[in-house]
């Protein structure tokens, strides 16, 4: 006779199997990479200052959760997900909404400048007009 499964069961299934090694070292490399191409571009000044700490938090992250992959297996067994897979896709999808959300916001800001820019060049402009029209000729 076989025996079904729980789910309960299937989950700590998931979560107790052994992670492999080439997969481990592969993480760690994206993350040693991520750290040097983003300070490469910091020094040839295609990505400003202020994100590199971004950056390279997410890829100390990386490295932490590959060289510590308990950290991981913990934090899946505390929000409910059924595989450390899981856990870190929804840490990317957060990732990426927090970036998303960041550079909405300077988007309007910057947004807001370029309209009061424009009313100001154009308010600029017509006093300029209006002095080439009041000088004597």
């Amino acid at each position: 006779m076989q025996r079904n499964i729980t789910l309960a069961e299937l989950r700590e299934m998931f979560l107790a199997a052994d992670e492999s090694q080439a997969s481990r070292v592969v993480a760690v490399l994206v993350s040693v990479v991520l750290a040097a191409v983003v300070l490469q571009l910091v020094r040839r000044r295609a990505l400003r200052e202020e994100h590199t700490p971004i950056w390279l938090a997410l890829s100390g992250g990386l490295l932490l959760v590959s060289l510590r992959f308990d950290l991981l297996k913990s934090l899946t067994r505390a929000i409910g997900a059924w595989a450390p897979s899981s856990t870190l896709f929804f840490l990317g999808e957060l990732f990426l909404l927090a970036i998303c959300l960041n550079f909405a916001v300077r988007l309007s800001r910057a947004s807001v400048q370029l309209k009061n820019l424009g009313q100001e060049v154009a308010i600029l402009r017509a006093r300029l007009d209006a002095l080439k029209n009041d000088a004597p000729r």
